[in-house]
């Protein structure tokens, strides 16, 4: 079979080629079929004079699979198609075979018109993905497994795979759980990442391991999270003590592929991408995965404005804010949808100041001294045009909801460039954090990683702040305000394993009953090592210019978590529930 576009442009003479029905015209005298493929369209004639031919195309409907044989030949003056790679050619069929009938579509395969539900569209999967943008969507993505390889291999790293049937993880409550048949009660899980098997490979000798792994996490899918099973660039280095050394080794792949593979322009220095600690991050930007296309940084004026005689700002543990350019243009409506935003993240409210022409026009500014006022100007860089949002509360909640409402304001002013990446590397995350549901420490990040400072830190920390003052060694990249990154420098000591689980109160039974493999392997000469994962799920949706995920897999799950097209999760049979020695347990309705 001749491919379409790529093969026939090229070719005269009699050929044979194979597709879909894309659309059908019938002239009375002659008929016209566009028969698609992965490739694109060729237009086939078919002339009465071949009657078999002519007879079957009268009956043929869009989406019918076929093949024809004919001569390839240039069209008429002014019929030419500018708008397709076969534009200038057509071919004259002789044969014409059906090789399979098609009911009438309940999706388009067109990209015109394709705007159907998603529901829909993904329980035909198999029709949608007929549609040209994801025939090429899924091409590219190979390209793209491929750049990354040839990274990989070029820089000495060996593709390992892992176990898909592992053992469950930390963080087990997100675990998809595989009951055991031959061991009754007991249960496989599925690896949320290859975790502990690569850290194993560093005690087992290989220098530098990676693969493109499946994952899987039991997590609320969302429009940049994927249900159920996902796909990272994971990787390890052994011999590295520190984080800079897998940072600066992986930093040049998402360089070339922002740039390279994806012809965006990169706003970062490549040889200087930003590393910003984790508490810097959050001062000035509100989260600890920011967006650096754009400014709009909180700035803290808790100093200037510590003796107001706004009562709001005179409670306040934090006051910040941040200004935002041309949001003097605000309508009060629209202010009144962002101060709905604040409230819904625990804001009491949204204070803000008007810069005009006329000057500063506010319900707060009569509270507020005009020192207070010029100290606020100074400080936010505000002019005629812009506005100023204020957040005063705790300095955490502070952070939150100013962090937020940057993000809604960029998206409201269209700041957030598609064909730009901005990159930096989010460092010294908290080892340990505060669980207020459970009222205790619990880990921050990753409970692998290495503590800064090892044993000497972790021994010495007495209080619940000394332990929140605990640093981990460990990092994440971020690209355009999506976290694609996270990774650290990986705890090959078993004393010093034993104390981080000691201090959340688990005893060292219980260190050796979850983790014996890899304990077991620390004794035995373990090198130091460092590693990470790319979401490349992700970063491919970044490239893509897509907001949505599920728009650069073949098959996804819903957001609910269900696979429409498979009917997935469903029952089983009675009989498998039973040799796998489960039983199901109705809930009580309420």
């Amino acid at each position: 079979m001749r491919t379409l576009a790529h093969d026939l442009t090229e070719k005269s003479g009699k050929v044979q080629v194979s597709g879909w029905v894309n659309s059908r015209r019938d002239h009375g005298g002659l008929i016209f079929i566009d028969l698609r493929d992965h490739t694109g369209i060729i237009q086939l004639v078919i002339d009465p004079k071949s009657k078999e031919a002519f007879e079957l195309a009268e009956n043929l409907r869009d989406e019918y699979v076929i093949s024809a044989t004919g001569t390839i030949r240039k069209r008429g003056a002014g019929l030419e198609n500018p708008n397709i790679p076969t534009g200038k050619i057509e071919l004259v069929v002789e044969e014409l075979r059906l090789l399979n009938r098609s009911e009438p579509l309940p999706v388009p395969t067109h990209d015109e018109g394709a705007n159907v539900g998603e529901e829909l569209r993904l329980k035909y999967r198999y029709l949608d993905l007929r549609r040209p943008s994801m025939q090429k969507r899924l091409a590219r993505r190979a390209k793209y497994y491929k750049f990354m390889r040839d990274y990989m291999e070029e820089h000495e790293f060996i593709e390992v795979t892992t176990p898909i049937l592992a053992n469950s993880s930390p963080e087990g409550a997100r675990d998809f759980l595989v009951p055991s048949r031959l061991h009754p009660g007991q249960f496989y899980a599925l690896p949320q990442a290859p975790q502990q098997f690569k850290q194993l490979l560093m005690v087992g000798g290989i220098p530098r391991y990676y693969q493109i792994a499946t994952c899987f996490r039991d997590e609320d899918p969302r429009a940049d999270r994927l249900y159920g099973d996902f796909y990272q660039l994971d990787l390890e280095m052994s011999f590295v003590e520190d984080g800079e050394t897998v940072r600066q080794t992986m930093e040049p792949l998402i360089v070339k592929l922002a740039t390279e593979f994806g012809g965006k322009k990169l706003l970062t220095d490549p040889n200087n991408i930003p590393r910003i600690p984790y508490q810097e991050s959050m001062e000035r930007f509100g989260v600890d995965k920011p967006d650096l296309r754009y400014g709009m940084e909180l700035i803290d004026l808790t100093e200037e404005l510590k003796n107001t005689e706004f009562s709001v700002f005179a409670k306040a543990e934090c006051v910040k804010a941040i200004c935002v350019k041309g949001a003097a243009s605000l309508s009060r409506s629209q202010i009144d949808d962002f101060t709905a935003q604040a409230r819904k993240l625990g804001a009491g409210g949204l204070a803000y100041l008007t810069y005009t022409e006329d000057g500063i026009k506010s319900p707060i500014a009569k509270f507020m001294s005009k020192e207070e006022l010029e100290a606020i100007t100074k400080k936010t860089g505000a002019e005629a045009g812009d506005a100023v949002f204020f957040g005063a509360d705790t300095r955490a909640k502070v952070n939150k909801v100013l962090g937020q409402l940057r993000i809604a304001f960029a998206d409201h002013f269209g700041l957030k460039n598609p064909d730009e990446v901005a990159l930096c590397w989010i460092v010294d995350f908290p080892f340990y954090e505060w669980d207020d549901g459970a009222n205790k420490l619990d880990f921050g990040h990753n409970p692998f990683s290495m503590p800064k400072g090892g044993l000497e830190a972790l021994e010495s920390a007495k209080t619940d702040e000394e332990k929140l003052a605990i640093i981990a060694d460990q990092y994440d990249m971020v690209m355009n305000g999506y976290e694609i990154c996270s990774g650290a420098v990986r705890n090959h000591n078993p004393e010093i394993m034993y104390k981080v689980f000691g201090i959340l109160g688990y005893d060292e039974k219980y260190v050796e009953a979850r983790f014996g493999g890899m304990l077991s392997a620390f004794k035995f000469g373990a090198p130091p090592h460092a590693g990470c994962a790319f979401g490349i799920d992700r970063i491919f949706m970044i490239l893509e210019n897509t907001e949505n995920i599920r728009d650069i897999v073949a098959f996804p799950k819903n957001g609910s978590g269900v696979d429409l097209m498979m009917n997935s999760p469903s029952n089983v049979d009675e009989y498998q529930i039973k040799d796998l020695h489960l039983q199901i347990v109705e809930e009580d309705e309420e």
